[in-house]
């Protein structure tokens, strides 16, 4: 067995890693034999070597058995979602309570914001007394009670994963294929599920934005899953513009509660929600095909069903009762409010800009161990051709903070003529 720095030239080199040696270099990450510094070398080793299909299957199997694997007893379908991160992607929020209102059983696992995106644990930590890493006794018991429970990463699941993540969102490793759908499938495979839908971003603000890499990556995901047992189909989905027109912290969790009680919906935010559950009831025989899926989650928000659960899972994880009708009650708001304004069209966005905005404003990491603001971030993000004159709303802790993130937002739109419409679902990966 190769010592963890042979390990790491080996992958270097572009060498083949069988998986009882990189079964052994994730033991390493889970007790810590394989130091900080390896840990990312290793990363970056994949970052430009990559993984064939099998070393990819090893590095997923072994970071899932890296803790505890578990299995449940429900009367439903335990399904989940998982998004590789963009922009305004609240999806989450909506989306577990919409399922289980329709009878799947959802233990979302969720990660923190990752290089420019946002992360939906950041956002959960953003409710008061909401138990975002709870023990998994409690994580099984909310799911069976009330139907879904988002919470983040534990310590006894795939905790290998766990540490890679963190570093390879401080050392521009996130982009790698290979690590990406280990990362995502070593948690859903830890978390037992029988049904997963993987929202594959593409655009400006994703980790891939070119088709050909969204599409590679969805394959990734959806023939290592299949492998593993896990019924898997993927949505490549607009990153282009953020999905919702708000992007912060508790700015989401916001736009997330307007979203369930109806207070706003906006058209491509919900086309991508509904797409997802469609996928997940279908994926778990909840409906015999996604237009009749579509149909049954629209119920569950048109009934308050789905707002309903979501506000039993704030409460059961330890949040107030009341989130939803009083969310400013509890949601914090930054002192500074600015709106940005500017004549003309919106001809095209850098989404990422936005993001790094954010990060700028204090809602996201540069290391690991960095606290986050939660009040800070943008709200009313113009949309590709809009032309309304607004670009969005910066929320800031001070004036200095709201000046640089007013340049960051107008350096990110681009104006001139409207663009030619792009769909939010792009096309779908995946069998049936």
């Amino acid at each position: 067995m190769r010592l963890p720095q042979e390990t790491i030239r080996a992958k270097r080199d572009g060498l083949t890693l069988d998986p009882e040696e990189i079964a052994a270099f994730v033991r390493g990450l889970t007790d810590g034999a394989v130091g900080e510094g390896q840990a990312a070398a290793f990363a970056m080793a994949v970052f430009f070597r990559g993984l064939a299909l099998p070393e990819r299957v090893a590095l997923t199997r072994a970071m899932a058995e890296s803790g505890r694997v578990l299995a449940w007893d429900l009367p439903g379908p335990v399904l989940d979602k998982h998004s590789t991160g963009g922009i305004g992607d609240t999806v989450s929020l909506p989306l577990a309570p919409m399922v289980a209102a329709c009878g799947g059983f959802v233990p979302m696992i969720s990660g923190r914001g990752l290089g420019h995106t946002g992360g939906t644990l950041d956002k959960l930590a953003s409710i008061p007394g909401y138990d975002a890493t709870p023990g998994l006794d409690t994580f099984r018991r909310v799911v069976g009670e009330v139907g879904c429970a988002i919470i983040g990463q534990t310590a006894e699941l795939a905790p290998a994963d766990r540490r890679l993540y963190a570093i390879r969102d401080v050392t521009g490793t996130v982009e790698s294929l290979d690590l990406i759908t280990a990362s995502i499938l070593s948690k859903k495979l830890a978390a037992g599920l029988q049904g997963l839908v993987m929202d594959v971003k593409q655009g400006s603000g994703a980790f891939m934005a070119g088709l050909d890499e969204a599409r590679a990556l969805a394959e990734s995901i959806v023939t290592v899953a299949e492998g593993a047992g896990l019924r898997t189909a993927a949505l490549i989905t607009d990153m282009d513009a953020p999905l919702a027109s708000a992007a912060g912290n508790a700015l989401e969790v916001a736009y997330a509660l307007d979203y369930l009680t109806g207070a706003r919906r906006e058209p491509r935010f919900h086309a991508v929600t509904l797409a997802l559950g469609a996928e997940m009831l279908v994926a778990g025989g909840l409906a015999p095909d996604r237009d009749a899926a579509a149909e049954r989650l629209e119920t569950a928000l048109a009934s308050g069903r789905a707002a309903e659960i979501f506000s039993k899972m704030v409460v059961a994880l330890g949040g107030p009762g009341d989130l939803l009708k009083a969310p400013a009650r509890y949601l914090p708001a930054a002192p500074v409010q600015r709106p940005v304004r500017q004549d003309g069209t919106v001809a095209g966005i850098d989404t990422r800009a936005i993001g790094l905005a954010v990060i700028g404003l204090g809602g996201g990491r540069t290391r690991p161990e960095d606290a986050i603001d939660p009040r800070v971030g943008f709200t009313d993000l113009a949309g590709p051709g809009d032309a309304s004159g607004l670009l969005g709303i910066v929320h800031a802790a001070d004036a200095a903070a709201a000046d640089r993130a007013e340049a960051g937002l107008r350096a990110a739109y681009r104006m001139g003529e409207a663009p030619s419409g792009r769909p939010p679902i792009i096309e779908r990966v995946g069998a049936g």
